[in-house]
């Protein structure tokens, strides 16, 4: 995105010819790295950078996957990394930052100006690990976040105390476990979008999320959708997209 408004600019300036920017434009839209294919021009066709999710992947690979992607938009965002990884790319690439809580590891901090409000709750202090993963997201792609955490439903006041801080948010995300009915009961009291997140956090019969993922896709509130379980990035990533149409934000 940053070299196509580079040349773009180049263009309007005089400094370069149509006939050499309509070169860089006829090259691959992805860079081939043999082991992976970034995705250089996602930004420009959807308004988010390609997220690096890092579980599974090689420490050199990974490396190389960050230096590439750094080089190209000067900053990268990455999910489900471990700190072993970190370690391994921060010798490399020293302005690498790593949170444990929500294991993303990012370079640069993102869009530089937060917009619009996007609440992040969740139902227990266990689930606070997806939450931060959904709200560090929304954060990192430009979206101002309330976090409104251990609001479950076993003491539904602590939720009600919070009403009119949800109420003013453009949309917001549900991260819960055990029985998953923190949805349910925010989908009640706003009127705006609910995303919930399952987590797979509760006892056997939960089933590793899968009662609470079953709980918010069957919720008889409107206005409530489900991501997978504990995929707190989709639902930040998600989120930013309504916020921005709320905002009137374009990328």
């Amino acid at each position: 995105m940053t070299k196509t408004r580079e040349i773009l600019e180049k263009v309007k300036n005089g400094e370069l010819s149509v006939t050499d920017a309509e070169h860089f434009f006829r090259t691959e839209p992805f860079m081939e790295l043999d082991f992976a294919k970034l995705d250089s021009h996602r930004k420009l066709r959807t308004g988010f950078p390609e997220v690096v999710y890092c579980e599974g992947k090689s420490l050199e690979n990974l490396l190389s996957i960050y230096g590439k992607l750094k080089e190209e938009d000067g900053s990268v965002f990455g999910t489900r990394a471990s700190k072993e990884q970190y370690e391994f790319v921060r010798k490399s690439l020293p302005e690498t930052e790593y949170d444990p809580v929500s294991r993303i590891m990012r370079i640069g901090a993102g869009e530089k100006e937060l917009s619009g409000n996007i609440a992040v709750c969740c139902a227990g202090t266990a689930d606070i690990p997806v939450a931060e993963e959904a709200a560090q997201t929304a954060e990192f792609f430009g979206s101002y976040v309330e976090r409104i955490y251990d609001v479950g439903v076993s003491g539904i006041h602590r939720l009600l105390s919070q009403t009119e801080l949800l109420q003013k948010a453009n949309c917001v995300i549900a991260v819960a476990g055990m029985e998953g009915a923190l949805a349910s009961v925010l989908g009640g009291l706003v009127s705006n979008p609910v995303i919930a997140v399952p987590t797979s956090i509760g006892y056997g019969a939960s089933l590793k999320g899968l009662s609470a993922l079953l709980t918010m896709i069957n919720s008889c509130a409107n206005g409530v959708a489900a991501v997978n379980i504990d995929n707190g990035f989709g639902a930040g990533y998600i989120a930013t997209q309504i916020n921005r149409l709320a905002t009137g934000r374009k990328e």
